[in-house]
């Protein structure tokens, strides 16, 4: 392969990421966009809180996690992405801002962690895929959302 064909794959498996965490803040999580970022046997998780594994349901575990705040905002640092043919690695930082819902004792507050993304990803014939995605949390600030919540 070329090397402009190596830039061009390794621009497409970190735009998965920078999509995917984009997404999160402001768009319709269903089975498109489940489709467009993920292969069918795809497996995010949260070690040791939560993980889902296949496309199918990806976007309700997502959409129901996100729920538990009122607003986030996800920024990733640029992802490292190592290629090996038809798979490729990629690892990248994360921060991530989670807007508490209104209180009525007080203001909502804000829950921000730091943490590491790891991740795989596949060519398939429709294009780079995520195949696994794991997020190390380094460090919190604030509080998480109450377990009753969500």
């Amino acid at each position: 392969m070329t090397s402009t064909g190596l830039s061009t794959d390794r621009a497409a498996v970190a735009d998965l990421l920078s999509r995917y965490l984009l997404s999160l803040d402001d768009e319709k999580l269903d089975d498109a966009w489940a489709a467009q970022l993920f292969t069918p046997d795809a497996e995010v998780a949260f070690p040791p809180m939560s993980r889902h594994r296949g496309a199918e349901g990806m976007a309700d575990f997502h959409a129901a996690s996100l729920s538990a705040f009122a607003a986030t905002q996800h920024l990733g640092s640029p992802a490292l992405v190592v290629l090996d043919g038809d798979r490729a690695a990629l690892r990248a930082n994360l921060l991530s801002t989670h807007v508490h819902h209104p209180r009525p004792d007080g203001p909502a507050g804000l829950f921000t962690t730091g943490t590491f993304v790891d991740g795989e990803a596949r060519r398939t014939p429709a294009g780079w895929r995520l195949e696994r995605l794991s997020f190390r949390l380094l460090w919190t600030d604030g509080s998480p959302p109450p377990k009753d919540r969500g």
